[in-house]
């Protein structure tokens, strides 16, 4: 799905993911503009645009329209407008850890050996925290000579870097998403009584701030679902529908190996009964192996001021199957606001011929949900409870933690026994010195001179005084 700013693509996705959800598929998306909350709540008569999306209606023979609510869950990875959400540095892995932070090749090799020494050590890593601590513990020259032998080489320059990539990480606000509990997916798969699939959206006003972070979760949750579902065929409707919002951001600067891992995740993961719809501006923000996976297609209105936008135009037009009724190209740029060209896969699975359609109004409201109204659906929620507190069970951090303590004890240990050590000789000349036939040594020897003196006067007949 691509279009211009104010062309109307969110009002496509809100539709998309109202009709999903009355087909009983989940839906996925991220609301970037704040605008998206608004399809948990009926429509209003009284909007300012109701006639015209009556108008619409009437236009496109929408007989059955009206206003109703869909219903919504609603996540915010920072707790602040839904429930958090949460997954843990193990689940995350070391590439997209990786990307997050910039890592070079070398770095990553360095974050990898992490991950494979807290397996095998069995540590947790949980959280940053622990992520953290395992960094520092590796910095030891003695430990990092043992996993030179077993892993390769770590140095204390690499660790370094890694370590102010996990500072990046906490000043954009990444402590709150790593952590337990963690999602689960079941949790994000769920319907409704009569059978309507829940539309979970995710608040990322604040979050689409750190594109990184963001893109980066997104994918996370696009390789989760990969991973853990498993295989359907080909259904005959989606298990769960994700919409990838400011898709753009994923592939900018993206090394190779990130995006053939998303190309095969694009590519595989309908198997699985997921529907993904990658949403941006323009169709060449996205790589051709990409977009060639992609089937469905909605193009609203671009602009081309410039040849850089021309040229953007032409490349989206080429991306359809012509229409002999008009030319695509020109069309493009002519289309108005809830206006697309679409085409989507036939039944032999080759896509069909571009079509010039209007977009149907939605039921749901045009608009955000206030404060008050989002507060009853989070207390509605049927995840309500479930994920609003951290846990905070032992992981690396408290068993390193150990570790050190004893190392500590066992060092003092150490130089206490090895003080005696060089004491004892010392107290052993004393007693030799103290036993050996002398005198004691509380003796003053002034006195002795004076006794002696006096004795040998009276012996030899000295004058006393």
């Amino acid at each position: 799905m691509a279009g211009a700013t104010g062309t109307g693509k969110t009002v496509t996705l809100q539709i998309l993911a109202e009709g999903f959800s009355a087909a009983g598929v989940p839906v996925f998306c991220a609301d970037v503009k704040g605008d998206l909350s608004g399809i948990s709540q009926a429509g209003d008569r009284e909007h300012k645009l109701h006639p015209k999306l009556i108008e619409r209606a009437e236009t496109i023979g929408f007989d059955g329209y009206g206003y109703a609510a869909t219903p919504s869950v609603f996540w915010d990875m920072f707790g602040e407008k839904g429930h958090p959400v949460r997954t843990t540095i193990t689940e995350m892995g070391p590439l997209l850890l990786s990307r997050l932070m910039d890592l070079t090749a070398v770095q990553e090799g360095v974050l990898t050996i992490a991950f494979e020494y807290a397996d095998d050590q069995g540590l947790l890593l949980l959280d940053l925290e622990d992520l953290r601590k395992l960094l520092a513990y590796m910095g030891d020259k003695t430990v990092r000579d043992g996993i030179r032998r077993e892993y390769g080489n770590v140095s204390t320059a690499s660790l370094g870097a890694v370590q102010r990539g996990l500072l990046m990480l906490e000043r954009e606000g990444a402590e709150l998403f790593f952590g337990e509990p963690a999602l689960k997916l079941k949790d994000m798969m769920r319907r409704t009584r009569d059978g309507r699939g829940i539309v979970n959206v995710l608040d990322a006003t604040r979050l689409i701030n750190s594109p990184k972070l963001y893109s980066t979760f997104l994918l996370w949750l696009l390789s989760e679902l990969f991973e853990e579902l498993p295989e359907v065929g080909d259904p005959d409707k989606p298990e769960f529908v994700f919409f990838f919002d400011e898709a753009h951001l994923l592939f900018d600067d993206a090394p190779d190996i990130l995006v053939e891992k998303v190309e095969q995740v694009v590519r595989l993961i309908r198997s699985k009964g997921v529907g993904v719809y990658f949403v941006t501006q323009n169709p060449r923000d996205l790589p051709d192996s990409v977009l060639a996976q992609l089937g469905n297609r909605i193009q609203h209105a671009l602009r081309a001021y410039t040849p850089r936008e021309r040229k953007g135009v032409r490349a989206a037009a080429e991306s359809f199957r012509p229409n002999p009724d008009f030319e695509t190209e020109a069309v493009i740029t002519d289309l108005g606001v809830g206006e697309a060209l679409v085409s989507t896969l036939d039944e032999d699975g080759a896509p069909s011929m571009v079509q010039r359609t209007l977009i149907r109004p939605p039921s749901s409201r045009l608009g955000p949900a206030t404060d008050t109204e989002r507060e009853a659906v989070l207390a509605d929620s049927p995840v309500r409870g479930i994920y609003d507190e951290a846990d905070n069970r032992v992981s690396a951090y408290e068993k390193l933690l150990e570790r050190e303590e004893e190392a500590a004890r066992a060092a003092e240990k150490a130089a206490a026994a090895q003080e005696r050590a060089q004491r004892e000789p010392e107290n052993s000349r004393k007693r030799r010195r103290s036993t050996g036939g002398g005198l004691p040594d509380w003796i003053d020897k002034r006195l002795i001179r004076d006794v002696t003196r006096y004795v040998l006067r009276g012996i030899l007949g000295g004058r006393r005084r």
